[in-house]
């Protein structure tokens, strides 16, 4: 993971911001993106994902929900959503199981909730997004990966307020 040098932090003061951060993030990505969240339970990695699918289009009528017990949940937008829950894998050997390499290198977007159980199989320009709870409404939300990305994202959400 050497392209992850570049680094941007940013507080969330509650769950609308954490989702309209998400929303302008996912405006951002382009097709074989792959955001990586990584965060404690109630850390905000579902509502950052409800705002990416958002900034990727897909439309109210879906909802966006943690799949955690289905592992994988797809949603039609202006580039196709892949939402991976790998909480309830013991790692990155279990990947093969669900058939991941067609959703982590295929086209669309993917973004992975607990990301770091399967860092060892994530390629290098995967964008890895770190969210921690600091008190029962405000998140530190770190945003890494290569320069040329993280420097992208910071110059749209900097458009967007943030």
């Amino acid at each position: 993971m050497a392209d992850r040098d570049f680094l941007l932090t940013l507080i969330s003061n509650d769950p609308d911001e954490t989702f309209r951060m998400g929303r302008i993030i996912g405006e951002t990505l382009g097709e074989g993106a792959i955001v990586a969240l990584v965060g404690e339970l109630g850390a905000g990695k579902t509502s950052l994902t409800q705002g990416i699918a958002r900034g990727l289009g897909v439309g109210e009528d879906y909802p966006i929900t943690s799949p955690t017990f289905t592992l994988i949940n797809e949603y039609p937008g202006r580039l196709k959503l892949v939402h991976l829950d790998v909480y309830r894998l013991s790692g990155s050997a279990d990947l093969p199981d669900i058939g991941y390499e067609e959703y982590i290198f295929g086209k669309g977007v993917t973004v992975i909730e607990w990301a770091e159980k399967i860092y060892d199989v994530l390629p290098d320009e995967s964008l890895f997004i770190t969210m921690t709870y600091l008190d029962q409404t405000r998140r530190r939300i770190e945003i890494s990966g290569g320069r040329a990305q993280v420097m992208q994202i910071t110059s749209v959400l900097k458009d967007g307020g943030f």
